[in-house]
């Protein structure tokens, strides 16, 4: 009996933090190294979308997502602060409550513009807006097919939706359409794509995907994050490259990247798609954006719509960087630029923490990307361009890494 009590005792007892040993493990080994902690930086201030003061020094920023350096557009900096004038700091409420002002309206207004659709619907956080949407419309009894290298906000958005979840191996077409025909006769379908995968840079055949999924009458939401505002003649994404935004269901994107401040958005034609206002938890049970974000995020949005060249400038930094990085022996995680980000595959966590750590001297930060975020558990230096990075600081950039990778041995 006192045995069993002991045992008792012992379970009761268990460190709920037990299951992160492995990687308490992994970063005090990491750190032992003398390394700077790669997921501890300050910066201490930002000067501009391409360099801020980290360490007390002057750097280039090659890691922010800020894809179209809207971030310190003047406009928006206005807009910004006469709201925060005009309405305060905050809502202190829900969007079916008292947190819906003009602003909300008309940010949604502006992403209906901007996408050519009837229904825009902003939530807090782009991690809100998948969450939400996806566990909203694809519940129990339902079916989810989505790509295995989906981001993180979509893999938990099926979990709290609690539908079936069967994923296929990323950008395959043929393991696509096999998961698809495997599915009851009359169930819910839902297909979850991407435009940009966030960790490689790579896009979606989304033409020839969003076709299959339509043959086995499933819905369709891409996520357009890392490509609105700079992919497609408008900005509106791959789907809109590749020519079949009309055929998509649902847009799922963020204010966070090219928009330049911090919001997600769904938008979508279908028609009772309102409905989603009183029905999907993450939006109802949520205090709404704070006035000043989404005037800002209004002003960048309109301003999107006619950014034509900074779009051009943008593809040219991308195609210069991804060709002084092969050309300098670096391994890239796509064999083209297909977007704005670049990332540099690594031999492993410890040397990628090096190299991380070299480019930072040089006056250089990127993403130290690790597993288990990243594709086949590598690790990733991951660039992501600005539309403000000049020609002259792309070359510096590519310097930067040439210097930084014969110091550390990734490149000979």
């Amino acid at each position: 009996m006192t045995d069993m009590l002991d045992d008792d005792m012992t379970q009761a007892h268990t460190d709920l933090f037990s299951k992160f040993d492995p990687l308490i493990e992994m970063r005090r080994d990491l750190l032992s190294t003398g390394v700077t902690d790669p997921f501890g930086l300050v910066m201490e201030r930002v000067i501009s979308p391409t360099v801020a003061i980290c360490n007390g020094r002057e750097t280039i920023l090659l890691g922010t997502y800020n894809y179209m350096g809207m971030t310190f557009d003047p406009d928006v900096i206005v807009a910004g602060k006469q709201a925060l004038d005009d309405f305060g700091s905050g809502t202190t409420g829900s969007r079916v409550l008292n947190g819906t002002y003009a602003g909300h309206k008309a940010v949604e207004q502006a992403l209906c513009e901007f996408y050519g659709m009837d229904h825009a619907m902003v939530f807090s956080t782009g991690y809100q807006a998948n969450l939400g949407i996806i566990s909203t419309i694809a519940g129990k009894g339902d079916y989810i097919v989505l790509d295995i290298d989906s981001h993180a906000s979509i893999w938990d958005g099926c979990k709290m939706g609690d539908a079936e979840v069967v994923p296929f191996k990323h950008n395959d077409i043929e393991a696509m359409e096999k998961r698809l025909r495997r599915i009851p006769e009359g169930a819910g379908k839902l297909v979850v794509l991407e435009g940009v995968y966030s960790m490689l840079g790579d896009i979606a055949p989304l033409k020839e995907m969003i076709a299959i999924a339509k043959k086995y009458g499933a819905m369709v939401l891409v996520d357009e994050a890392h490509s609105m505002g700079f992919i497609g003649p408008n900005g509106r994404g791959v789907a809109e490259e590749q020519g079949c935004l009309d055929d998509v269901d649902f847009v799922i994107g963020t204010f966070s990247k090219s928009v330049g401040t911090v919001g997600g958005f769904c938008v979508s034609n279908h028609p009772k798609f309102e409905i989603m206002r009183l029905v999907c938890r993450p939006y109802v049970f949520t205090a709404s954006l704070p006035p000043s974000v989404v005037a800002t995020a209004c002003t960048s949005i309109r301003k999107l719509m006619h950014a034509g060249e900074k779009r051009a400038h943008l593809w040219e930094n991308s195609k210069t960087l991804h060709k002084g990085l092969r050309d300098a022996g670096f391994q890239i995680g796509t064999e083209e630029p297909q977007s704005a980000i670049i990332s540099v595959i690594m031999p492993d966590l410890e040397r990628g923490a090096a190299m991380w750590e070299a480019l930072l001297h040089e006056g250089l930060y990127v993403n130290l990307a690790r597993p288990p975020a990243t594709p086949a558990n590598m690790t990733l230096l991951r660039c992501s361009l600005c539309a403000e990075h000049s020609a002259a600081q792309v070359q510096q950039i590519i310097g930067m890494f040439t210097r930084a990778g014969k110091a550390t041995g990734i490149i000979g």
